[in-house]
């Protein structure tokens, strides 16, 4: 599949990507005009194709539901300059549609339960207060480095089986998949070393089951009518590894952040930890780090909203906008981390929401929670306007965050 390259001289506006200066965790502001006047609107994406950036809750809500919008260009592919619209590969679960990305999904259903992921909260205590522990031996940190990264790191290494000793090679090629900075060989490379290396991994359980998920997925695979191919694993497993920690960590930051930026929230969720479920629920939804949105494909002809749009043409559901509407959130500009729980589509929504979310939730609880209690004279070791934030990502986050206390 090629992607068409618009007429340059067309009068298309480019696809919003700048954050207002004074309000670092605002998206772009042209979504809040683009939701009173012109909510399906024609835009062209950094990969060269034009698309329809769906900005209003209801219409997004549509848009991830409907079979008819294809979510082979997922992720943010739009924001790639180098994306040529290829197929998916064989086992990426997330650009799959029907019952291939069901037949995959299946598999992992049972593995992401609340129920199962409750089982993994005392182990993701042990390992936040291990790194707390390991902060307080000084003075300062870096939350990003020290804290936030690592946590979600192990705990998904420990799900899967994978050493963590290796850790440091595969964050390198998922900071690689999840900018926008490198050229497609770069991607290609990181993208076939990480492949790689899951595959030996799966291959000798295949030989050798432990108790791990990779383990538990060869054997539930075996019972179906088509179990998935070593190559299937080593993608879904890619998926896995580089999904189950950059959004987390990148959370597990910008959390911290927003807390120390406001002393009097902080001090109110410390004095009310139980209240911790509703304020990463606000957290999440305020935050909105995939913050480029979801590509779809229209593979027939749509109405999305009042605007028909025509099969062969992108849309871009625009996550951060749809949790800023108006008509669904009040104030949604402000945080407000009672504020009653309501859906938010921080995980996405429909057949392709994000399958770890019940994990991800834990983390987030277990090392906000924990980090409050024990560390709190925690503070930002330089102003928060210096803060290098992650503006050309595929996920919203810090580069780092020094801190101190």
């Amino acid at each position: 599949m090629t992607i068409p390259r618009p007429d340059p001289a067309s009068e298309v506006p480019e696809f919003p990507v700048t954050r207002p200066d004074s309000r670092p965790f605002d998206p772009d502001e042209t979504y809040a005009r683009l939701r009173a006047h012109l909510p399906v609107s024609p835009v062209r994406c950094p990969a060269g194709m034009d698309a329809w950036l769906v900005s209003r809750y209801e219409d997004i809500r549509s848009v991830l539901t409907d079979p008819r919008l294809s979510s082979r260009g997922a992720g943010s592919m739009h924001m790639l300059p180098s994306y040529d619209g290829r197929d998916p590969s064989p086992g990426s679960m997330i650009q799959l549609d029907g019952e291939e990305h069901a037949r995959l999904r299946r598999l992992l259903i049972g593995e992401f339960t609340m129920r199962r992921m409750e089982v993994l909260r005392p182990s993701v205590q042990r390992i936040t207060d291990r790194h707390i522990d390991a902060m307080l031996a000084g003075s300062s940190a870096d939350l990003v480095r020290d804290f936030a990264l690592p946590i979600p790191s192990l705990v998904i290494c420990e799900l899967l089986g994978v050493p963590y000793d290796d850790h440091g090679a595969f964050q390198r090629d998922s900071e690689v998949l999840i900018g926008f900075d490198a050229d497609e060989a770069t991607r290609d490379a990181a993208t076939r070393r990480l492949e790689g290396y899951l595959g030996e991994l799966i291959t000798r359980r295949l030989a050798e089951p432990q108790d791990d998920l990779l383990s538990r997925l060869i054997v539930r695979g075996k019972a179906t009518d088509r179990p998935p191919t070593v190559p299937e694993l080593a993608t879904l497993g890619v998926l896995l590894l580089v999904a189950g920690h950059e959004s987390t960590a990148n959370m597990i930051a910008l959390g911290a952040l927003v807390l120390m930026a406001d002393q009097e929230r902080t001090a109110a969720l410390r004095a009310a930890p139980d209240t911790i479920g509703t304020a990463v629920e606000e957290l999440l939804r305020y935050l909105s780090v995939i913050q480029f949105g979801l590509l779809r494909y229209a593979t027939e002809d749509v109405t999305v909203g009042a605007t028909a749009v025509a099969a062969g043409s992108w849309l871009v559901a625009a996550i951060p906008s749809g949790n800023r509407d108006e008509a669904v959130f009040t104030a949604p500009d402000t945080i407000d981390l009672r504020r009653p729980p309501r859906t938010h589509l921080a995980f996405g929504f429909g057949p392709h929401q994000c399958i770890g979310q019940q994990l991800a939730r834990i983390e987030l609880q277990v090392a906000l929670t924990t980090l409050l209690r024990r560390v709190p004279g925690l503070r930002l070791a330089e102003p928060l306007a210096e803060s290098a934030f992650k503006h050309n990502d595929i996920v919203f986050g810090l580069r780092s965050l020094p801190v101190v206390w």
